[in-house]
């Protein structure tokens, strides 16, 4: 379920592989509760990779990409780097 919540939040996510997709990632980071959720949330314009919008739920974030959704600001954190 979306909220209209908006909280100002830094945080780092760990990933065991080489990358993860970006709606699996707001799902780890407990921004969304579905991937439906997520869908919804990139294709409307309102997540940011980088700093620019993304609209790809598949977009692959590697070790350092940035991700931001309602003010939370999200790194990626790869153990294989």
């Amino acid at each position: 379920m979306l909220t209209d919540v908006v909280i100002d939040m830094k945080k780092s996510i760990s990933i065991k592989d080489e990358f993860i997709k970006l709606g699996q990632a707001m799902k780890l980071a407990g921004l969304v509760d579905t991937g439906v959720d997520a869908k919804f949330a990139i294709e409307d314009g309102n997540v940011k990779v980088n700093g620019e919008t993304e609209l790809r739920r598949g977009r692959k974030l590697f070790n350092g990409d940035v991700f931001t959704f309602k003010g939370n600001e999200i790194s990626i954190n790869s153990k294989l780097s």
